[in-house]
Order: structure tokens, then sequence, then C-alpha cells
């Protein structure tokens, strides 16, 4: 796991307005690539290559938003966003599942396991703001001078 300089900076969550989002791929150049669009879109991010901790860390960072790979070892992201959706400290925390798997079935399945959103590898950073701007806008407070809030304007 790693965490962005922004974020390791001794910035409090409550007074950074840029989003904190959970980046979890078992892949170190997917997970290289979504941390570069997620910086490139003013998030903050937490960056882990495996599932085992993703709950503990969720829990203790609150992130805005989950980022979930779908075919991870050990845990699989279907299963651990059942485990996100039903514990009472992450069970509001919108997922997006960021996935090879691109059959209309399998993006079927995928959100009916409780994810929010689904995005297909590859996919581009517009697609992936317009993602982050559906589940987050109108969720944080902002103010004029917030990456997050340039995010989104309209």
């Amino acid at each position: 796991m790693y965490l962005t300089h922004s974020f390791m900076s001794g910035e409090k969550k409550h007074k950074s307005q840029q989003p904190l989002i959970l980046a979890v791929e078992d892949n170190d150049d997917n997970l290289l690539l979504m941390g570069y669009a997620l910086d490139s879109l003013g998030c903050r991010f937490i960056c882990q290559s495996d599932s085992i901790n993703t709950i503990v860390v969720a829990k203790e960072y609150q992130p805005n938003l989950i980022m979930l790979d779908i075919l991870l070892p050990s845990i699989n992201g279907i299963e651990m966003v059942r485990y996100l959706k039903q514990e009472p400290l992450t069970c509001h925390i919108p997922v997006v599942a960021v996935t090879a798997l691109a059959r209309k079935e399998d993006q079927e399945r995928i959100l009916e396991a409780g994810f929010d959103a689904y995005l297909s590898k590859p996919y581009m950073i517009d697609e992936l703001e317009t993602v982050i701007r559906r589940l987050l806008c109108g969720r944080l407070e902002y103010d004029s001078e917030s990456a997050a809030f340039e995010l989104c304007k309209e």
C-alpha cells in the first residue's frame, strides 16, 4: 500500500476538499496508470495491490470512493464489495468495479453484487472522470480553491 504525497503531507481529511480514493489493483502497471489518472483529476489516493487489507484501510481512512479490481488474488472484488457493503463504516462508500471482464453478463453480475459503477479496462481518463463526477459530486463540500471543486463544475 502506498499513499500519495498530498495525502502523506499531513493534511487532515476534514480540511482537504480533494476526494480521497482507495484504489485496489493487483497489477502494478495498472495501479500506476490509475494513480496518474486520479492525480490528473485532482484526487488524493491510497493505492493497494492486494485485497487482504482493503476493509481495514477503508475503515481507517474513510475514502470518498473505492476503485476495486475484480480479478484479485485471495479475495476477489465481488466478495470484497459484499464485505464492504455489509460493514457499517464502509457501506456508504461508493465502489467502482475496474475490470477486464467486459461481457454484458459480467457487467450485470458485477453491478448486482453491489458495485455502484463499472469501468472496463482499458478505460479513458474521461470515462474515469465521468464516473467520479457522477458518484461524488453533490456528496462532498467544496471551496472555490479546491481541485475537487473544479472536478464537479458543470
